[in-house]
């Protein structure tokens, strides 16, 4: 039985390599932009947990970016930050006297079920390789190179 994905070594033990999320996202009119990848230890998962996983590693890069009290720019989120917490982690304006704020870490936790909210109500949808995610909690299998991308919808201003 020959499977294509395992490697042999030279001491003929076989091992088959950690399938990694290649995550993306894209907002309409824009070009799709990488956001991370994800080693995912599972031959299946959810949606649900996807979103999860990705949540908990881009808020842990943003909040260690704070702590290194870096000039530059703070990663973006997959759900932006609440208006208080953007004020907060606000840049200083040019204007006037500098105030130096201490920016404020987000919460994984609060990012995610924010996130779960905004996939709920078609603020941004999957795609899983070609295919459309429709539910939360769907299952879909982790292939080794899984692409996955975050289509980010945007409200229309106006009218």
């Amino acid at each position: 039985m020959s499977d294509e994905r395992a490697i042999k070594s030279t001491a003929n033990l076989t091992y088959y390599p950690m399938p990694l999320l290649t995550i993306s996202d894209e907002r309409l009119g824009r070009e799709k932009t990488p956001a991370l990848t994800l080693d995912c230890l599972t031959e299946s998962l959810s949606v649900r947990e996807l979103i999860r996983q990705r949540i908990y590693q881009e808020v842990q890069d943003y909040n260690q970016k704070i702590e290194e009290k870096s000039s530059r720019p703070l990663p973006r989120l997959l759900v932006e930050p609440t208006e208080q917490e953007a004020q907060l982690n606000a840049k200083p304006s040019k204007i006037g006297p500098a105030k130096q704020r201490r920016r404020q870490k987000v919460d994984w936790e609060k990012q995610f079920e924010l996130a779960c909210k905004a996939f709920n109500s078609n603020g941004f949808f999957v795609l899983i390789g070609d295919r459309q995610a429709d539910e939360l909690d769907e299952v879909f299998p982790v292939k080794v190179d899984t692409e996955i991308t975050f289509v980010k919808l945007v409200s229309l201003v106006g009218g």
